[in-house]
């Protein structure tokens, strides 16, 4: 097919790009590890903010809470994970201990726990318990800063804060994520954690899970605003993985909250061939976005107003899941134990959004490796048919190659008009459209490290 429109491509002229050179080599040999992949199966799952501030009401403890503060009387954790696989969401992150140091679990090493408060049950066993029942991945949240403990900022804290990690490790079954961010309030004692002996304890106890934000294997996406870039790459400079970068960017107050829902412009480029080439070593390193379903993290009713529309979601869906990232939804129960009857209403609204993407495929492939002999795949269709989503994906055993690519459509005369233009595609890209109706498509990819390898592509009415 001689079209002049499709001449510019990978195969031809590469952008002006090397198609193969050693430097090339080296970023097409970094792909993920078999814990990264296996997250990919189900990129999106749920954060719970759950524990002494949904008692309070505060998003932020003071330091000053007993347990006599968890007021709460009754968890139902089935209906938090029915929620949560009814969304159709792989897995839940409980957060099991918040900066006020209140453990949702019957800890050895603290009295600032559940087990002495009216309630007396193990509620990450509770989660954890449901989510087996429910078929979803169970993750556990412990934060490094600790309000509470007398030993924080003191050699002995690494040793507290590992025993509390171990009690997370063996007791709950397999874990699938554990997050971890550098929050800490500008009161906090100067104090640098022993990240690496947390690592090795986690990959010893848990081999199979990921360590996110800071840690080596998810990193943050730099917001809280539900954004991403608009190049998201995942082979990125080693020096990312850096968390006490990480946590220099993380929340350092309450009031912090709102700045995290900015973009920082200058952290768009993060993984483009000028930004690697002086990177001393590069890595797998995906992006995580985390989001609330509400303004705040944790419980609050005034806020009930703030619970986002079906559209933002489904935007934040596109620009994480559907733009190589995974989604870390949180959805904070209240403090009547159970997620409250509007947040369900609305993600149940969201479940259908994001099932009606593919409810009507009009055709779908799997392939892989292109040939430059013919470097522009050409999809025609039995007749015209009504495009509202393309969705592209790669195959990351190859890692992610594609740099640049336009769709184009066949319109009535026979001439093709390109309908979309994006540059990464990673993991997976889900395209929307607007008035395409066409009876052919071509994806004229320009420009790629080495021969794009595209694991599947689809389009849905």
């Amino acid at each position: 097919m001689d079209i002049t429109e499709f001449k510019k491509n990978w195969a031809a002229d590469n952008n002006g790009a090397p198609l193969n050179s050693e430097q090339v080599k080296i970023y097409t040999s970094v792909i993920p590890s078999d814990r990264q992949l296996k997250q990919y199966e189900n990129p999106f799952y749920c954060f719970f903010h759950f524990g002494m501030n949904t008692s309070t009401g505060r998003e932020w403890g003071t330091s000053g809470e007993t347990p006599q503060d968890f007021k709460i009387k009754s968890v139902n954790t089935d209906q938090w994970a029915r929620v949560v696989k009814e969304l159709g969401a792989g897995g839940i992150i409980l957060t099991c201990k918040h900066h006020d140091g209140f453990c949702l679990w019957p800890s050895k090493y603290t009295d600032f726990s559940v087990k002495n408060t009216e309630f007396g049950g193990d509620i990450v066993k509770m989660l954890s318990d449901s989510c087996k029942k429910f078929g979803l991945k169970f993750g556990i949240y412990l934060s490094p800063w600790d309000m509470h403990e007398k030993t924080y900022a003191t050699p002995e804290y690494d040793d507290y804060f590992c025993n509390q990690l171990t009690e997370l490790l063996t007791n709950y079954g397999e874990i699938f994520e554990v997050w971890f961010d550098g929050a800490k309030g500008a009161s906090a004692k100067p104090f640098e954690y022993d990240w690496q002996r947390y690592y090795d304890l986690i990959r010893l106890l848990q081999p199979k899970a990921n360590i996110a934000i800071c840690g080596p294997d998810i990193r943050w996406v730099g917001n809280e605003a539900g954004k991403s870039r608009k190049s998201e790459f995942s082979v990125v400079p080693k020096y990312l993985a850096d968390c006490e970068k990480t946590a220099k960017n993380s929340q350092q107050g309450v009031a912090d909250a709102s700045r995290l829902k900015r973009v920082n412009s200058s952290d768009e480029d993060l993984g483009s061939r000028k930004l690697l080439e002086s990177a001393d070593e590069i890595c797998w390193y995906p992006a995580e976005v985390d989001v609330s379903i509400r303004k705040g993290w944790f419980y609050n009713k005034k806020d009930n107003f703030t619970v986002k529309s079906v559209s933002k979601l489904m935007k934040i869906y596109r620009e994480s899941v559907g733009n190589n990232c995974f989604l870390l939804l949180n959805i904070p129960p209240s403090d009547k134990g159970v997620i409250c009857r509007k947040d369900v209403r609305r993600l149940k609204k969201f479940s259908r959004a994001i099932k009606s993407i593919t409810d009507n495929p009009i055709f779908e492939q799997s392939f892989g490796m292109l040939d430059e002999s013919n470097p522009v795949p050409v999809f025609n269709f039995s007749g015209p048919q009504k495009i509202k989503h393309i969705i592209l994906e790669e195959d990351l055993l190859y890692s992610q190659r594609v740099e640049a690519f336009e769709i184009y459509a066949k319109k009535s005369n026979g001439k093709y008009k390109r309908v979309f233009k994006g540059t990464v595609i990673g993991n997976k890209k889900i395209i929307k459209l607007k008035n395409c109706t066409t009876d052919s498509v071509a994806l004229v990819i320009r420009q790629s490290r080495s021969n794009p390898v595209i694991k599947h592509i689809g389009f849905y009415n």
